[in-house]
């Protein structure tokens, strides 16, 4: 039998368009129907819906329901602390190391608090129930990427059947390990945003900055066709791009890195598995691809004033206030207004190319056997 994956790219608050992928995805399955995926795989904030469909892989469409409460009605201060006294102590932070070479004060191992963040998973997610879900063979695997900062590996964290044996390769590798928060808060620790986190004496980070391969964990993990649902194709969306001339500020050249980091991986990716597919005797992948349709920068746009105040003054200190700086809001506009806005647009385009998908994920195995 074909194994499917799925596989969620980062994106931060972008990750909303991937709930309301898996929505409209659930909505082309009979109701009470089980998770269509037998392999599930998510970095950054992918590694959250991840997480969540595996901890009942047997009733989808409640389970996608679940998640899509949390972003319907998504605050930024159930990410991290956006209070006046947090900004005002983490801007000042900032400045005072800057002006004293770190003498003063030593340099901010983050510009934000996430342990609202924290808090939000551990009581919305039941990390017990994944293992169980594996054991059980409701699910063959799921999976969180990570990167470490001591070793500079990418680290895919995984929980499978008994067949799916951990891997080594340049610079990657899979460790067999029980999923836990702290996985999960690894795998979503955006550099300079949020801090580090420490697992078995190594610090790790997002897991999309040494991701150079982010389809083959799938593989790995026995998946022969793939289902990416990314957060947005920068080369889409440029020809409709307003021209904006002005010098980049901090705020834009970050959001711009932000697309690099999440993105540009799964091109790559891409073009390899096809490119290995055109050898006779290799084994097939078969991959499709779903991003947004419309670009989530100018949706960001329109949502900018639901920030606080507070965060709205960091971000305009940070150059991220010039119109052509959206792509950071994109990413940190944890508000509903744009969340909703963006899981309609998911729920739009999985309508749109219904036939196309609802094949994908009822496909038999092929005749030939590969």
């Amino acid at each position: 039998m074909t194994k499917l994956a799925l596989v969620l790219t980062g994106g931060g608050a972008r990750a909303a368009y991937q709930v309301g992928v898996l929505k409209g995805i659930a909505e082309l399955l009979p109701r009470g129907a089980n998770c269509p995926f037998q392999v599930i795989t998510g970095t950054s904030a992918g590694a959250v819906s991840a997480v969540a469909l595996a901890t009942d892989p047997t009733h989808f469409r409640r389970t996608v329901a679940g998640v899509e409460d949390i972003w319907r009605d998504f605050h930024v201060h159930q990410v991290f602390r956006v209070d006046n006294r947090t900004m005002l102590r983490s801007g000042m932070h900032l400045l005072l190391s800057l002006i004293s070479g770190g003498w003063l004060v030593s340099p901010p191992h983050a510009l934000f608090d996430n342990t609202p963040l924290w808090e939000l998973l551990r009581q919305k997610i039941d990390f017990s129930r994944v293992g169980p879900a594996v054991a059980g063979g409701q699910l063959h695997a799921v999976a969180v990427s990570a990167t470490s900062f001591t070793t500079a590996n990418s680290v895919t964290f995984f929980a499978g059947a008994d067949e799916v044996k951990p891997w080594r390769r340049a610079s990657r590798y899979g460790a067999r390990v029980e999923l836990t928060l702290a996985h999960l808060m690894a795998s979503l620790s955006i550099p300079f945003l949020f801090r580090p986190i420490e697992l078995d004496g190594e610090f790790y980070g997002d897991g999309a900055m040494r991701q150079t391969t982010p389809l083959t964990p799938a593989i790995h993990l026995g998946a022969d066709r793939i289902l990416v649902i990314g957060v947005g194709s920068p080369e889409s969306y440029a020809a409709s791009a307003p021209a904006v001339h002005l010098e980049p500020g901090f705020g834009q050249m970050f959001g711009f890195m932000l697309d690099s980091l999440f993105w540009d991986g799964v091109f790559s990716d891409l073009d390899r598995i096809r490119a290995f597919n055109q050898f006779s005797g290799a084994r097939q992948i078969e991959p499709l691809v779903i991003q947004p349709s419309e670009d989530p920068s100018v949706i960001a746009a329109r949502h900018a004033h639901e920030l606080p105040k507070s965060l709205r003054i960091l971000l305009r200190t940070m150059g991220a206030g010039n119109p052509g700086a959206t792509q950071l809001l994109s990413y940190l506009l944890f508000e509903a207004g744009y969340t909703r806005e963006l899981i309609e647009l998911g729920v739009r385009d999985v309508a749109t190319r219904a036939p196309e998908l609802r094949a994908f994920l009822t496909e038999r195995p092929r005749a030939d056997g590969a």
